[in-house]
């Protein structure tokens, strides 16, 4: 019997609750089907340990994480009580000390959800972003901090291979759904770092024939997401546009407690990181309340990176039946707690 390794990094707010739901849930899981096993080890890394360290992770976390198989995260951040880019830290050093650069984030509607859009048509999406690079590079600093006039300047940095590695990858991806890919641009307003990213498209494009390739300026993009969101399949972008739509199509799917996230090197050189799209929440934390579908389905992206596919799709049965036949929690108009609905999506699993 094959047995994983995996990190816990549960984090702050909800992010405990959710990842404490997976892991019953993915125990479950690894007993019905006999084939494999989950070794975790929890780091309580986050506002627990700045409390007692001043700082959110100790400074040799990175060389901590590296033996495992996979990292599992809930969530990062408590703004009431640390600045989110100090939480955040650690997540960030992770995506670009593991050269995690393909972030994958599907969104999807499912029965039993509605959504806010008038229209019904199924959405299917996957959103695929740049994740080292581009504007989350800390490259940048402050002049005059505190006076009339401070500066602050923040340089993103987009490199050809960068913008080559994830386009391929993203035509990749494109090739095993519907062969239509979407790069997110800003071309006619940042004349170099997005006229690089049309430049390469353009020059690998024809590599990729079977995929129908074309490219949308962010502004577009928002307005068709939500105008035309069942007519896309991949979008790619970089760090910044990323991110922005991968909530949004939480937004037009239901919920963003729906939305996984998987941070991949797709070389398998470290390890690769799994988390749901959604943030710490802390104004629920400690209801009881939080959705954690998105973890459910970031645990079955990370079973299916570890090569227990059988298993994963398990995992999504389960949490289509359960939401199907009603099963809900508040953000999607139920009353189920997180234990509650984690119970309903375990009675739904089948072999």
């Amino acid at each position: 019997m094959t047995t994983h390794r995996i990190a816990l990094y549960p984090g702050d707010g909800i992010g405990t609750e959710v990842v404490d739901a997976t892991v019953v849930l993915l125990d479950m899981v690894a007993r019905t089907t006999g084939r494999f096993a989950l070794a975790y080890e929890s780091f309580d890394w986050g506002m627990p340990h700045y409390e007692r360290h001043g700082r959110v992770a100790p400074e040799d976390f990175l060389t901590t994480l590296r033996p495992f198989d996979a990292i599992f995260l809930g969530a990062v951040g408590w703004p009431a009580r640390l600045p989110d880019h100090v939480t955040l830290t650690p997540l960030i050093r992770m995506r670009q000390a593991f050269d995690l650069y393909a972030c994958v984030r599907p969104a999807r509607t499912f029965p039993g959800v509605t959504g806010p859009l008038r229209r019904t048509d199924p959405i299917d999406v996957v959103v695929v972003r740049e994740n080292s690079e581009g504007e989350y590079i800390d490259n940048g600093g402050i002049v005059a901090a505190g006076t009339p006039g401070e500066v602050a300047v923040q340089t993103a940095i987009h490199t050809r291979r960068g913008v080559e590695r994830i386009l391929r990858f993203a035509f990749d991806l494109a090739r095993t759904r519907r062969q239509r890919l979407t790069m997110i641009t800003k071309s006619n307003a940042q004349r170099y770092a997005y006229v690089l990213w049309d430049r390469v498209l353009e020059e690998i494009a024809p590599q990729f024939a079977d995929v129908q390739a074309d490219k949308l300026h962010i502004d577009a993009a928002t307005l068709e997401l939500v105008r035309r969101p069942h007519t896309f399949d991949v979008i790619v972008g970089s760090n910044l546009f990323g991110d922005i739509l991968s909530d949004l199509t939480g937004g037009v799917t239901g919920s963003l407690g729906l939305n996984p996230s998987a941070n991949l090197n797709p070389e398998r050189r470290f390890p690769s990181l799994f988390e749901p799209v959604h943030g710490s929440a802390p104004d629920i934390a400690g209801r009881g309340i939080a959705n954690p579908t998105g973890a459910f389905l970031s645990g079955a992206m990370m079973l299916e990176w570890l090569g227990e596919t059988d298993a994963a799709g398990m995992v999504r049965q389960a949490v289509e039946r359960a939401l199907a036949a009603g099963h809900a929690t508040p953000d999607i108009g139920g009353t189920l707690s997180t234990t509650q609905f984690t119970s309903a999506v375990v009675d739904h699993l089948v072999p």
